[in-house]
């Protein structure tokens, strides 16, 4: 039952970045061409998003001991900003601007096969595996560290 659930969560979110035109890395990059062709309807899309997962959010943590198909609700223990966030958060940003994508809209753009897609998600899943797996590599930042 909790595949079934995550899956058609799933298609109601892509059906979602589809009919708001989220798919198309045009409209994400004419948002962000501020000074350009700027397009305002990401923000409208967002705004929308967040009206409605809010107060959803809020009345079900507090009114459910439990997620009904999981074990524990997940919820962020930290409250700083750390350098680690910071770089992902810049990276992922970067990501997003030259490519026009965040990860669901571009596995929900795959089956278009549009070349832009076909890069970047190869690319996208290589940075999910080495940010899984960054505690692995040595720390150049680290102090004393060689050059």
């Amino acid at each position: 039952m909790k595949q079934l659930f995550a899956l058609i969560s799933g298609l109601f979110f892509g059906l979602g970045l589809i009919v708001s035109g989220m798919s198309d890395p045009a409209k994400v990059l004419n948002f962000l061409d501020v000074f350009g062709t700027w397009d305002p309807s990401l923000a409208f899309v967002m705004g929308g998003a967040i009206a409605v997962t809010a107060p959803g959010f809020a009345l079900i943590t507090r009114r459910l001991p439990r997620p009904v198909f999981g074990g524990a609700f997940h919820l962020p223990t930290r409250n700083d900003l750390d350098p680690r966030l910071l770089s992902g958060a810049a990276l992922f940003g970067l990501g997003w601007g030259l490519g026009g994508f965040c990860p669901g809209p571009a596995l929900t753009a795959l089956p278009m096969l549009a070349t832009g897609t076909l890069v970047f998600v190869p690319f996208m899943l290589i940075g999910m595996w080495l940010a899984r797996h960054a505690g692995q590599f040595p720390n150049i930042f680290a102090k004393g560290a060689t050059q």
